[in-house]
């Protein structure tokens, strides 16, 4: 076990904790608190006290333990909540955030502003205490506090662990989880594991060979009980049984241990103090059991082995990065053995080939699997957006999250969040009206904005929107007039006009506000879901409100595409967007077909890519689905389907219109990917500078 992977560790779960935390804290109503929702904020508290515990981390411990005390005061209903402690509590949250990034940088607490910033949140929480809390003792001498859990019912715990021999030299403290088990009950014996100390000749005092039996009353669950040696898991054997299941057991299969270290204090610790009047009684006397070696002796029935007790594995990223690396290589050598194959003519091979080739398909699917990540985490953190916002504003503003469960690709999560960010701000900002102007138009006072995510013909779309005044369209175009976006006189389309908050620079905002007003926002929005080969688009209704859909690709790493020839090239097109094929069988200055009764665009790729070599004497076009428009493509040769491995552009080649990326062919060469986005702009407008009407020609 490393300790630099355990403080990783203790790191990620800690963000999740406070992250959990938060959202707590912005769903709790202070006229009728959920008990559930606080005894959860303080075991948030209470778990990341410990593990900081753990590794010596004495000022997040220091801090934790203040706020902790007034949760546990909150929770026993001695201080009362409202606004200004859920406030109070969730700048602690934020500042518990701030700890752990410093120890994630520097190891430890170094910036004299946080121990500032942790002096003035330490006063305000003493001030809501009652009684006045007493200083903050170090981590070793601090009394610990017990879990009383009234809500749950105790239970007796058989707890036997033997630590590693590296366990000392990798920075763990045995001691500390003899420690940390005294937070979650009442420890009512203890014995040492001493049995594998060798003789004094023989003895390496850099490493360990004891380890201890504990009985511990707590009302925490099994798998809670374990999860507290998760930081030692690989380096320690360990057992944790209901006590209740040894009394079955004969004590003649239980031998007796030398060492034994007391009944109520673990070795060297610090001694336990008396246990409150509210701790839950034991279910049963423990002094009937034996000392016992579990570890070498216990019944396989009274065995709690460690496989499966997990339902996920952490990873690290860049080890899921080369895996998929990795993959992407294997599908480019499947497909280069596949065309040999088929040169070859050899039918063994070929078939070879196609059972490797479903295979490695297999392996790419479950692959990205891995990286799929819920999009709900993304979401859950604009609870607290909306919830300082609204507050800075002086708006009653209500986030409405649906969709939580859809999956994408991890590398999308991660870089939708600044372009959302601003959506949500924008919807608060410029959509919702204040209270009063809302009642004096019949709406509610509390204005509501909805975040949802679907799938959709193989993307992942999400939509923000709010309920406000919709956008100010005489406004817009009279901006866009001023800034010479529009030509005066100049008649657009409502879409159009929605789409000029998207030009650089462009803001309707009459002073410039912490929200507003830099005309830095949308353009920055657009590019940055561009830049993940997606698109984004608004709609609005006056006096309803406005919403802004964003369309994005499940993954960017490999796709399932569908190769075409114009001319010598072979472009790529994600086959999720390919509808249908059909033959194209009109003249060459067309621009549109009649597809069974309905016009369809399309775009000649020889034309708009200024390609060379020869042509087809039976043209295709294939039919792309974009969203809920469609249009086409027109194209020399089909060459069907085949797995992409999506290959980032150059600098040089990132202004070329219509391309998002490249793939390697079997045969070595290289394939253009489609934009298909980009493409489908430029349908759009050219119907927009072509007649309104259209002659169509049956194929």
């Amino acid at each position: 076990m490393n300790l630099d992977h355990a403080l990783h560790t203790f790191i990620a779960e800690s963000r999740e904790l406070l992250a959990d935390m938060e959202a707590s804290l912005l769903h709790l109503q202070p006229e009728a608190p959920s008990p559930d929702a606080i005894h959860a904020i303080f075991r948030a508290a209470h778990t990341i006290k410990g593990s900081a515990g753990l590794f010596g981390l004495d000022s997040v411990v220091a801090f934790t333990h203040v706020a902790e005390t007034l949760l546990d005061q909150v929770r026993a209903a001695c201080v009362p909540l409202d606004a200004g402690l859920v406030e109070l509590l969730l700048a602690c949250c934020d500042h518990m955030h701030a700890l752990v990034n410093a120890v994630e940088a520097h190891g430890s607490i170094q910036d004299p502003q946080l121990q500032v910033r942790s002096d003035a949140l330490v006063q305000a929480l003493h001030a809501r205490c009652l009684p006045p809390s007493e200083s903050v003792l170090p981590p070793q001498t601090a009394a610990p506090d017990l879990q009383a859990e009234t809500d749950a019912p105790s239970c007796a715990w058989h707890i036997a662990t033997r630590f590693g021999p590296a366990v000392l030299q990798n920075g763990m403290d045995p001691l500390s989880f003899l420690r940390y088990l005294h937070t979650l009950g009442r420890i009512t014996h203890t014995e040492l594991l001493s049995q594998a100390v060798p003789n004094l000749q023989q003895l390496d005092a850099e490493q360990c060979y004891l380890g201890f039996v504990v009985h511990l009353h707590s009302s925490a669950s099994q798998q809670e009980v374990e999860s507290v040696f998760e930081f030692v898991h690989d380096e320690c054997e360990l057992q944790v049984t209901p006590l209740a299941s040894l009394h079955a057991v004969p004590e003649t299969k239980l031998p007796s241990v030398e060492g034994k270290a007391g009944n109520d204090t673990p070795p060297a610790a610090t001694p336990r103090p008396a246990v409150p009047s509210n701790t839950c009684q034991d279910p049963a006397p423990v002094t009937a059991v034996p000392p016992t070696d579990a570890l070498a002796n216990a019944p396989a029935t009274a065995v709690a082995t460690r496989q499966g007790e997990h339902a996920s594995l952490r990873v690290d990223a860049h080890k899921l990065e080369q895996l998929i690396n990795l993959v992407g290589e294997l599908i480019t050598a499947s497909a280069g053995a596949t065309e040999v194959a088929r040169q070859l003519r050899h039918s063994e091979m070929l078939e070879a080939t196609a059972t490797v080739a479903a295979l490695v398909e297999q392996v790419r699917d479950h692959a990205l699997q891995l990286r799929m990540v819920k999009i709900g985490g993304t979401f859950n953190r604009f609870q607290r957006i909306v919830h300082d916002v609204a507050r800075e504003m002086g708006k009653d503003i209500a986030l409405h999250i649906s969709g939580q469960d859809t999956e994408l690709d991890k590398t999308v999560v991660e870089r939708i969040g600044d372009p959302l960010t601003h959506l949500v701000r924008n919807a608060i900002d410029h959509g919702i009206e204040p209270a009063a102007v809302r009642l004096a138009n019949s709406k509610p006072a509390q204005g509501s904005v909805y975040l949802d995510a679907h799938h959709e013909s193989g993307h992942i779309v999400i939509e923000i929107r709010d309920d406000g005044a919709g956008l100010d369209r005489e406004r817009i175009l009279a901006k866009a007039m001023e800034r010479g976006l529009a030509e005066p006189g100049q008649q657009l389309a409502d879409h159009d006009i929605d789409a000029l908050i998207f030009e650089p620079g462009f803001t309707t905002a009459a002073q410039i506000t912490s929200l507003s007003g830099r005309g830095v926002g949308m353009d920055v929005v657009r590019s940055n879901i561009t830049a993940l080969r997606g698109t984004v688009e608004v709609r609005s209704m006056p006096g309803q409100g406005t919403t802004v859909q964003v369309r994005l690709p499940l993954t960017l790493a490999i796709i399932d595409g569908f190769q075409v020839r114009v001319g010598h090239s072979v472009f790529v097109i994600p086959l999720e967007m390919v509808d249908e094929c059909v033959e194209y069988l009109g003249t060459p200055a067309q621009h549109y077909t009649d597809l069974r009764g309905t016009v369809l665009p399309f775009i000649r790729l020889r034309q708009h890519f200024a390609l060379q070599g020869p042509g087809s004497a039976r043209p295709n076009i294939v039919v792309i689905q974009h969203g809920s428009q469609r249009f086409g493509l027109l194209v020399d040769e089909l060459l069907g389907e085949a797995q992409a491995v999506i290959k980032p552009l150059s600098r040089i080649f990132r202004q070329a219109r219509g391309i998002s990326g490249s793939s390697i062919l079997g045969n070595g060469k290289v394939a253009l990917i489609l934009d298909i986005a980009a493409l489908h702009q430029q349908v759009l407008t050219a119907r927009r500078s072509e007649a309104p009407t259209f002659t169509t020609t049956a194929p």
